[in-house]
């Protein structure tokens, strides 16, 4: 546009015009106050041609500051205001609005009013000072185009949004220089622990937590708080949570037992052997121990199979004892055999001559190895025609268990448990091969054993099997086992005769521990009541510190996976427009949708929550560690509520009714009032006495809860043997003629069409005739004529109808328990 033109003036405030085309530019003079902070906006200044100096007092008062100079571009504002405003009124007006970002925002908008023209825009050259002062404008041009609505429109405009903007950027300035103080928390914060850490009374905690679910009136100073209260409190009080880092416990004296020294060899004593008779199932190996002993034990286990590790002291004719410990070969007790071979001295190998080495054969080899235990071999069932003893001992050189006949050092026996054929030769290998090991022990001071089996008595309460490896077992004595202590009550041996004590090498029941030990705990003699306190203390002290420092080992992992989450994010949306980044995280929102009523009903049906009760410790441990190995959570979740040791009770019947759940009982009873309540509440009570079949119950109830399959059941084939159409109204219908040469058509069922094998259509028949007549039911070596409800299928000779029928059919959980 031309410069000449000069604007009318409208008062004394009116700056003077732009000179001409002809007249050299010259720069007006500036204040301070009317710099422009290009460079704080962040936009490098255009390096133009013919940059003028600032006048002398704008220069001077830079100087004065130490600040430096930078030549920018006023772009685009040549004049916005003139029209409307006089330089008294800007003066007036909140000077903000006219710092150079502000500019920029008030340029945008007034393109988006389309109030000027891009290509009419003229860009004047001054050189600023680099420091943030509002700009007061000392030259303006007016336009005669420019109207006053749209100018004030965009000046209100950017004045709510510089406002807007500001308030922002000074509060988080705020934010930013107040930080936030620090709690330190940990898991298992008492309300007392967490006043002194926030550095308030306990009354503000109860305050914090009056309007939440934790119930105020039962809650005490040294009451544990919940991980998210301690994070309501804290949110509530405006501070910053810290997990604390686990430290040493330096304050708190290590208060545990343990074993004492090795003893003085002039102390040591011979004792005799602990003998674990191992191998596969149904070998023989309760047999074999019966006729040792000259009991009938095997008759009597349900199932015909050992399902507990069982400690008996054998008397052989010759005078020596013989300690043995019978442990289950089913596959399910595999912890049990690890259990008896950590504590045994030898370990007989029972193999059945006629089955040779099998899978628990090998487990069983192992146990022994890891335990660096010796082997004896036992060919068990040689009275069979088809034993093979020569076929046994070639197929465990496979797993480095080497016969004296084959060069090696492990003894072979060849023994008829059913008959009692060798049985004294194998009692000799074993009596041999102890005094080769010189078996001692210490008869004098503290009580050392380990747990073999343990399991809660209706008369006794908790009652453990244990084996006496060091000291003297005497009534009164205080043990500790585990997380458990006792002072001895009775004393009992495997045929249930009460005994006065128990020396090393002896199997014995104990009476009178205060909880159930479990299975493998070692058995320590303390010198009181207050000592075993103090242990059974120590280790509980010591198990939760444990279970914190995982929970922490957790939080820590799941505040690091949420931190990168959030990086990525950043990442991901960082570059996006804030409508983009909006519509982004909406359509993920979208994709994320909740699961209808219905949904959710289906999906909680596949659910099973069950409660165990076994008759001892270590078959509850069994059916554990078969649970581990179940798979199939995809098909349904199989939820363990509660487990425990004993006789179904009135609360585990409580809470299978809370959890809609059932109770799985192994070995135990359930009288006839838990019957009767359990039939009133809708429980299912299932008690079993073979371990195999709980399983076997237990994958059928799996099954229940899964959706039925639909199966096809052929009931009728036929051959096409024509191809023709006919006229319905203005259709043309195709239509095959088949012959039945298989069962026979119904119309009412399903019809599918195949082709060289593979199905193209599935549905049902529109019309099936015989010559003109409609029918039902066409039989073998009928011929026909049908038509399908798919118009655009076409016929070809040769292709196969089948007719069938699909019915629902019980779906079988995936899941192998292994045996």
């Amino acid at each position: 546009p031309p410069a000449t033109r000069r604007p009318p003036c409208r008062g004394r405030d009116r700056e003077p015009a732009a000179p001409g085309p002809s007249e050299p530019s010259q720069p007006r003079s500036l204040t301070a106050k009317a710099v422009v902070a290009w460079t704080e906006a962040g936009i490098p200044a255009p390096a133009l041609p013919g940059r003028a100096q600032p006048c002398s007092h704008v220069r001077a008062e830079g100087e004065r500051k130490g600040i430096s100079e930078t030549s920018i571009s006023v772009c685009n504002f040549r004049s916005f205001c003139l029209n409307v405003l006089s330089l008294t009124q800007l003066r007036n007006m909140n000077q903000k609005i006219l710092k150079m970002e502000n500019l920029l925002r008030f340029h945008t908008i007034c393109r988006q009013l389309h109030n000027l023209g891009q290509r009419r825009m003229l860009a004047h050259q001054r050189h600023v000072l680099s420091i943030a002062y509002p700009v007061r404008l000392t030259q303006l041009y007016a336009w005669p185009w420019q109207t006053y609505t749209l100018i004030r429109t965009a000046l209100s405009q950017c004045r709510l949004l510089v406002t807007k903007k500001e308030e922002r950027s000074r509060k988080s300035q705020l934010s930013s220089t107040k930080s936030k103080k620090e709690v330190e928390v940990w898991i298992g914060m008492t309300v007392e622990d967490l006043a002194r850490a926030m550095e308030k009374d306990i009354d503000y905690i109860y305050e914090a937590l009056m309007n939440t679910k934790v119930d105020i009136d039962s809650l005490e100073a040294n009451s544990h708080l919940d991980e998210v209260w301690i994070k309501e409190v804290i949110k509530k009080a405006g501070m910053k949570l810290i997990w604390s880092k686990l430290k040493e416990d330096k304050v708190r004296e290590n208060k545990d037992a343990v074993r004492r020294p090795q003893s003085d060899p002039a102390m040591l004593t011979a004792r005799s052997p602990v003998v674990t008779i191992m191998g596969h199932v149904d070998h023989g190996k309760t047999t074999l121990l019966d006729k040792l002993r000259k009991t009938q034990v095997a008759a009597l286990e349900a199932g015909g199979i050992t399902q507990h590790i069982g400690a008996f002291l054998v008397s052989l004719p010759s005078g020596e004892k013989i300690t043995f410990l019978d442990t289950p070969g089913h596959a399910a007790f595999s912890a049990m055999r690890a259990r008896g071979a950590q504590v045994t001295d030898i370990v007989i190998l029972v193999v059945a001559a006629d089955d040779g080495v099998m899978k628990q054969t090998v487990e069983s080899i192992q146990h022994a190895k890891d335990a660096q235990v010796p082997i004896v071999l036992a060919i068990n069932k040689c009275d069979k025609a088809e034993a093979d003893p020569e076929k046994v001992k070639k197929e465990l050189l496979a797993y480095d268990v080497v016969c004296e006949d084959c060069g090696g050092d492990v003894q072979a026996v060849p023994v008829s448990a059913l008959t009692g054929d060798n049985l004294m030769a194998l009692a000799e290998a074993i009596i041999a091969l102890a005094e080769m090991l010189e078996l001692k022990a210490d008869p004098t001071g503290p009580v050392e054993g380990t747990v073999i089996e343990s399991f809660t008595d209706k008369g006794r309460g908790p009652v453990t099997t244990a084996i006496i490896q060091r000291g003297t077992l005497r009534k009164g004595s205080i043990l500790v086992a585990g997380k458990s202590w006792a002072k001895v009550r009775l004393m009992f041996d495997e045929n249930g005769n009460t005994i006065s004590e128990a020396c090393p090498s002896m199997p014995v029941g104990i009476v009178g521990w205060k909880d159930l030990p479990s299975a493998g705990d070692e058995i320590l003699e303390v010198e009181s009541e207050l000592r075993a306190r103090e242990v059974v203390d120590w280790r509980k002290y010591e198990q939760e510190q444990e279970k914190n420092k995982e929970e922490l080992k957790k939080i820590e992992e799941k505040r690091k996976e949420h931190q990168n989450a959030h990086r990525k994010a950043r990442e991901k949306y960082g570059t996006l427009h804030w409508k983009e980044r909006s519509f982004m995280k909406y359509q993920e929102k979208k994709e994320q949708k909740p699961l209808k009523p219905k949904e959710r009903a289906e999906r909680n049906l596949n659910v099973l929550p069950i409660i165990i009760k076994g008759d001892v410790d270590g078959s509850v441990e069994a059916i554990l560690d078969i649970m581990d190995t179940y798979d199939a959570s995809h098909e349904c979740e199989l939820e363990l509520v509660h487990f425990g040791v004993g006789d179904i009770s009135e609360n585990d019947v409580n809470l299978a009714e809370t959890f809609h759940g059932v109770v799985y009982g192994f070995n135990v009873n359930a009288g006839n009032v838990i019957q009767k309540s359990a039939a009133k509440k809708g429980v299912k009570i299932k008690l079993h006495k073979v371990i195999y079949r709980l399983i076997e119950d237990l994958q059928e109830e799996l099954s229940s809860r899964l959706p039925c399959s639909v199966e096809e059941h052929p009931i009728g084939e036929a051959s096409i043997l024509a191809t023709f159409s006919v006229t319905e109204g203005k259709k043309k219908v195709p239509v095959a003629g088949c012959r039945v040469h298989k069962g026979q058509l119904e119309k009412q069922k399903k019809f599918k069409l195949i082709r060289n094998g593979h199905v193209i259509w599935k549905g049902s028949l529109t019309s099936l005739k015989h010559h003109k007549d409609d029918i039902s039911v066409i039989k073998t070596g009928m011929d026909c004529g049908l038509s399908l409800d798919e118009e655009k299928i076409e016929f070809k000779i040769g292709d196969e109808i089948v007719c069938y029928e699909e019915k629902e059919v019980l779906t079988k959980t995936s899941w192998d328990p292994g045996f």
